[in-house]
């Protein structure tokens, strides 16, 4: 009898870190529950937090989203969660005539 595990998603807001981050991506990318993905997202930071973030691309499981400004750990939460929750169709709209905040890094 084969076991389904469900999906989880793990998502990490991301906001001047850099001394922090690679443990804490470490720590979620070598879990041995097998279904996860790991969601960060950047909330503009303004160190090398996004650089750092960028490296994990070449992980599937990793998906980046970074916020072009720092809009707070609850939005950076909210969005994590909105894009685990609307996956399927990702939607963006202009804002004060220019583009969305946000950018999406795939792996």
């Amino acid at each position: 009898m084969s076991y389904h595990q469900p999906q989880v998603s793990c998502i990490i807001p991301i906001y001047n870190v850099q001394d922090y981050l690679k443990d804490c991506i470490e720590s979620c990318i070598q879990q041995t529950y097998k279904n996860l993905e790991i969601i960060l997202v950047n909330d503009g930071s303004t160190d090398n937090s996004l650089e750092i973030a960028k490296q994990y691309l070449k992980y599937p499981q990793v998906t980046l989203i970074d916020l072009k400004k720092n809009f707070g750990v609850s939005i950076a939460r909210n969005c994590g969660i909105d894009f685990v929750l609307n996956k399927e169709k990702l939607i963006t709209e202009a804002m004060g005539g220019g583009a969305s905040p946000y950018r999406f890094y795939l792996s």
